[in-house]
Order: structure tokens, then C-alpha cells, then sequence
């Protein structure tokens, strides 16, 4: 795999192996997939985290890009994935959860997981992104923030989504799962809460 990788290693043998995708905006070792990915080693997760090919590229020349085709992030997941050698699971934040929901079946992932999974783009609540979730072949989670102008908890409750699906809600989170100052919580908080639901629920399936 010519793209960039990082891997955060817990201190226990035989650890769950969690692949982590980035959102459309930030890099792999953006602050808030450093923190998560820290709070899932933390919790016995062994994750590794790449870049799909636009980032990659912008990594080695500087330049901002749109990202790839789903076609071609789709594939740069697949040849990564082929890599592994042992079971594991796919997760992402953002357009990287929508991937790994998308391609978790096909892999053959023990499940996955989106961390602020965009329902919509924020505002056009009609453009929804939920057909593959409708019927899902095995264990999804999706972790959202009660305030994520990508699907609110109102928004989303009528939705069609597969019965056996799990969403966790994080109360005042954002897309970015940072809640109101007023909550008395940090964007850390939440991200801690976050590692946490995504450890148990990988326990619970691996």
C-alpha cells in the first residue's frame, strides 16, 4: 500500500484490529483522530489509520483537493484491507464511516462503526444517504452527536434504517463531537465516550 498508514498499538496481546478512516476534510493525524485514536488504544483496540488517495496527495505537495470518486476510495480501502491478515473491523468518521458501512459487507469486516455518520449534507435534510443502511448484513454502529447538522435526532428517527443498526447518541455533540460550553464537557469528553461505545461494541461482535 503506497498511501501513508499510522498505527496506534494497545498494551495487549491479540487486540481487536480497528481500521480508522478519515472525514472528507482532515487527515488521518488531525487532533481529533490523534484523540480518538489514542482513546481506542486505550480501551485494547490495535488501530490503524491511512489516507485515501487525495489526502495523500495533498500530504506530499501542500494542495488542497476534493475527495476521490466513491469508486476510488472504495478501492483504496479494498487494497489496504487486503493486507490484513487477521479479523477486524471497519470504521471512519464522517465520509470515511459512510465508506466502511458501505464496504464492511464486502470485506468481510466483523462490523463497522461511523463516527458522525452524515446522513445529509447539513440543511438539505431530502438528500439522504441512507440506502445501504436500510439492510445491513452485520454488526453497524453509528455514534453521533445529539447537535450534528449531518442528522439530528429528530431528523433521523423516521428513517428506515435497519432495526438491528445501534445508533448512540452523545448529548450536545457536534459534527466534530464538541458540545455547548454551557454542558460543562469538552470535545475530549465526548471523544472518551465515544472510544468507549465503539470498544464495547467491538468486544461485543469480535
Amino acid at each position: 500500500m503506497s498511501n501513508p498508514v499510522l498505527l496506534n498499538e494497545p498494551e495487549v496481546a491479540h487486540a481487536v484490529t480497528l481500521v480508522l478512516a478519515h472525514g472528507a476534510g482532515a487527515p488521518m493525524d488531525s487532533p481529533f483522530m490523534e484523540e480518538l485514536a489514542g482513546q481506542l488504544a486505550s480501551h485494547g483496540l490495535r488501530v490503524l489509520r491511512f489516507e485515501f488517495p487525495y489526502m495523500a496527495a495533498r500530504r506530499a505537495d501542500g494542495r488542497k483537493r476534493p475527495p476521490n470518486p466513491m469508486a476510488v476510495l472504495q478501492a483504496s480501502l479494498r487494497e489496504l484491507c487486503s493486507t490484513i491478515d487477521a479479523p477486524f473491523f471497519l470504521a471512519g468518521k464522517s465520509m470515511g464511516g459512510r465508506v466502511a458501512s458501505m464496504m464492511a459487507a464486502e470485506l468481510e469486516a466483523q462490523g463497522f462503526i461511523c463516527f458522525g455518520y452524515p446522513f445529509h449534507p447539513p440543511g438539505k435534510l431530502e438528500k439522504t444517504r441512507i440506502e445501504h443502511l436500510r439492510q445491513v448484513t452485520l454488526p453497524g454502529l453509528i455514534i453521533q452527536g445529539t447537535r450534528d447538522p449531518f442528522g439530528k435526532p429528530q431528523e433521523i428517527e423516521g428513517y428506515p434504517l435497519d432495526p438491528d443498526l445501534q445508533v448512540r447518541w452523545l448529548e450536545g455533540g457536534d459534527h466534530d463531537l464538541t458540545p455547548l460550553k454551557r454542558s460543562g464537557l469538552t470535545q475530549s469528553n465526548l471523544i472518551a465516550q465515544a472510544a468507549r461505545h465503539a470498544a464495547e461494541f467491538c468486544r461485543q461482535h469480535a
